[in-house]
């Protein structure tokens, strides 16, 4: 009996081809996935990607939902349970809500997670700025938030604001860093801009700057958002 020798190399899968094209983007941006280069990188012929992939904008596609797909949705659950309980009432003549849950306070679980998503890796967010698309990831995370939102009681117009605003909020946040901007030139700062006296010490404090500017953000918009009201 004989066996078939293992093949030198691992074959070539489109997870294989996510993880390679996330890393290039990782390391150098965007304008380094080619279809050319991904194929050197994976050592396989440029054609065989075309297997998985028609084009190189759906391997962007795939990259840019397997970076979403960490972001984490479960705190709209309830909401999602709730508007299944309520239709129930409602049919049995109850004019209970769908629950009692705090969209704020699940707005802002998801806000933290989704920054930490794209912040891990920022060089997708200009793609992932572009929109969901067809992507699955992104999509699902539009109807958890937008779902959490109408339950919650906005309508359907304020709760596409709300979400596109949440998401415009969150993903200028992780393109880059206030902290970074400014370089460790005291001097530069003492002597033409007396306001900015100690901005050259941000980057030693890059983190703890970043995070709380965020939070204080976040804070700010979500208490700006009353209650429920008409449009």
């Amino acid at each position: 009996m004989w066996h078939m020798a293992r093949p030198r190399k691992p074959l070539l899968s489109r997870a294989r081809i996510v993880a390679c094209a996330l890393a290039l983007v990782d390391d150098e941006g965007l304008q380094a996935v080619t279809t050319r280069r991904l194929a050197a990188e994976l050592g396989v012929r440029g054609p065989s990607l075309y297997n998985h992939f028609r084009t190189k904008d759906d391997i962007l596609d795939a990259v840019a939902d397997a970076v979403c797909a960490d972001v984490d949705l479960s705190m709209f659950e309830p909401y999602t349970e709730g508007a299944e309980a309520a239709e129930g009432a409602e049919r049995a003549g109850s004019t209970d809500g769908p629950g009692a849950a705090d969209w704020q306070d699940a707005l802002a679980r998801w806000a933290r997670s989704y920054r930490a998503a794209l912040a891990a890796h920022p060089h997708i967010v200009p793609y992932l700025a572009r929109g969901p698309g067809r992507r699955p990831s992104q999509l699902r995370m539009a109807d958890a938030v937008f779902g959490a939102l109408t339950a919650a009681g906005w309508s359907r117009a304020q709760a596409t604001h709300i979400g596109a605003t949440m998401r415009y909020f969150v993903a200028g946040s992780a393109l880059g860093s206030f902290a970074r901007g400014f370089v460790d030139d005291a001097e530069l700062y003492a002597r033409d801009y007396p306001h900015l006296d100690e901005a050259h010490l941000l980057a030693e404090y890059q983190q703890r700057v970043d995070d709380g500017a965020f939070e204080t953000g976040l804070r700010a918009l979500l208490a700006g958002l009353a209650q429920p009201r008409d449009d």
